[in-house]
Formats: C-alpha cells, sequence, structure tokens
C-alpha cells in the first residue's frame, strides 16, 4: 500500500490540464490563456457564465471566477447588496460580488491545495458544477430585484432550492 501511495504522490498533474480535459469532454468553449489558466463558457439556463480557473503556485490555490454581467441602476445597488449578502448566506462554498465597474456579477471560490495535494477530475468538475448552479439558482433574484421592482426578501425566496424527488 505505501508504494501505491508514493506512486499516486509522485505523479503531478496540473489542476489547469485537469480543467482543459473536463472542457474537452464536455465540449465547453475554453480558451487556455496561460499554462496556470483557463477560461471558459458554459451554457445555462438563463445565460452563458464566463469560467476563468487560475492556478497560483505561491499560495498553492485552484481560484475559480464564474462571472455575468450585472450592470443594476445606481439606486438599485442597496436592494442588490441586501439579495447578495442572503444568497452568500445560503452558498456553502463559493461568495458572490458585483465588480461594480467592470459590470460582472462574480462568483468565487479557492481550493486550497497546500503541501504539494492535487485535486482530481471528479473533484473540479464538481467545482465548476457548483459555481454554474449558484449563479443559476441566485440570477433571478439578482433580476427581480434590480429590474423587476421585488423587494430583496421577495427576490431571494424566488431562488430556487434544490428539488428533491421526482414529479
Amino acid at each position: 500500500m505505501a508504494s501505491l501511495e508514493h506512486y499516486q504522490n509522485s505523479i503531478e498533474i496540473h489542476p489547469i490540464d485537469i480543467v482543459e480535459t473536463l472542457a474537452e469532454r464536455h465540449a465547453w468553449d475554453f480558451d487556455r490563456v496561460a499554462d496556470d489558466q483557463i477560461a471558459m463558457a458554459i451554457e445555462g439556463a438563463w445565460r452563458t457564465y464566463s469560467i476563468t480557473l487560475a492556478w497560483s503556485n505561491s499560495d498553492e490555490t485552484l481560484r475559480l471566477m464564474c462571472s455575468f454581467e450585472m450592470d443594476p441602476p445606481s439606486e438599485k445597488l442597496p436592494f442588490l447588496y441586501d439579495v447578495l449578502n442572503s444568497a452568500n448566506d445560503k452558498c456553502w462554498t463559493g461568495a458572490f460580488t458585483l465588480w461594480k465597474e467592470q459590470g460582472l456579477m462574480v462568483f468565487r471560490y479557492g481550493l486550497v491545495l497546500t503541501g504539494g495535494e492535487t485535486a482530481g477530475a471528479a473533484q473540479i468538475n464538481q467545482l465548476v458544477q457548483a459555481a454554474v448552479i449558484s449563479c443559476e439558482r441566485f440570477y433571478p433574484a439578482f433580476q427581480l430585484v434590480c429590474w423587476g421592482e421585488e423587494p430583496p426578501e421577495a427576490a431571494i425566496r424566488i431562488a430556487m432550492d434544490a428539488a428533491y424527488g421526482t414529479a
């Protein structure tokens, strides 16, 4: 068993290589921006999400950013921030932030892999899928509070909870 563990630990697969393989397998549009970064476009029900994954050697972190356009009217910002805080309270992994200057809503997550740890394809695939699911879940709430005249409390209730069972 010890020799198998040594063999597994001695194989270093760059996390961005794994992401590129997943992107090819899922037929996602992607661009290998650099050795340590990949950008993808993944189609959701509400819109196409821009996803960037970047590996940082200095802190051994795989960073994910899933973004979509969001340029709310200035007078709606307090309401959007209220919904954004509620959404972040419901997210166990990752968090939303508004990049106002760029007109983007961003879901961010950092997977720390210190000590030479590696992430497997299933783990990275789950990371990407969870980001898209979170964006899909809260996108309607963000839209309703900014352009639908819904109060934050009503807008966040629109966020779809995970469904269990079959209909």
